[in-house]
């Protein structure tokens, strides 16, 4: 198992939060599909409820308090010093939507939105260090960011996380960029994709099998795109009863 014990490096993806109208209608679609146990907040946090996999935090799901606002998963990357990188994100030309703030004795947070409109947030890991599970099936898997404008994009996390950018080789037809850490490590990504009507970090779950699991969300009240192959995976794009999407995958393949 993927278990993390310690705040992961500077700039990676660590945790993932859902906000949605209907916590209970939310815990029941996402405990069919993932088989997550849940471990549900006070009401007065908004019903912050952790979502366990194996006994381990692998995200979040709290209730919203703006009915009208939308759902989404919501990506924090780690930040050694929240403060400190929150004023890169605006040097660099992205803004605040929430200045950074500490969670009670968990961490400290900060919500940004990037030049292009895609929002994320800051995690300084202390009591709650972020996922606990990763790289395995029903858990975070990887975070992509598609974009309709790529360039201000990979030059402002390039400048705010020192990411290095990759270009891909195995997708030659589609305006890819691999993100690394200085180390080497890669994070996740970049799609441009002129056709896509705003930008947004997309989250992808790994699955022990996208038929199955595309079957048990339909089960459950969601919808979901027929299976597909691609170079590294066998993926299906799911909505949830909300509206929210996200993707799950069978790795055929290392990326």
């Amino acid at each position: 198992m993927s278990y993390v014990t310690e705040n992961q490096p500077n700039g990676t993806p660590t945790w993932i939060d859902l906000g949605v109208p209907d916590i209970d209608r939310a815990l029941e679609f996402y405990g069919a599909l993932f088989g997550w146990e849940f471990e549900k907040g006070p009401a007065e946090y908004g019903s912050y409820t952790m979502c366990r996999h194996n006994g381990k935090r692998a995200a979040a799901i709290s209730q919203n308090a703006e009915p009208g606002e939308g759902t989404w998963w919501n990506m924090y990357v780690a930040a050694d010093d929240c403060d400190a990188t929150a004023k890169r994100v605006v040097d660099a030309g992205g803004t605040l939507v929430i200045e950074p703030m500490d969670i009670m004795d968990q961490g400290r947070m900060a919500i940004a939105k990037d030049p292009t409109g895609a929002q994320f947030g800051l995690w300084q890991g202390r009591a709650h260090l972020g996922c606990e599970i990763v790289n395995e099936p029903n858990a975070l898997v990887r975070n992509d960011l598609v974009t309709p404008n790529p360039g201000p994009a990979r030059e402002f996390y390039a400048t705010v996380f020192d990411y290095t950018l990759d270009a891909n080789p195995d997708m030659p037809e589609f305006d890819f960029t691999f993100l690394r850490l200085p180390a080497g490590n890669e994070i996740g990504g970049i799609m441009g994709n002129p056709e896509a009507p705003s930008s947004r970090w997309e989250t992808l779950f790994e699955v022990a099998d996208t038929d199955e699991t595309v079957a048990r969300a339909r089960a459950a009240g969601g919808t979901a795109t027929d299976p597909e192959d691609t170079v590294y995976v066998r993926q299906s794009q799911i909505t949830d009863p909300f509206g929210t999407p996200f993707t799950v995958g069978t790795r055929t393949t290392e990326w």
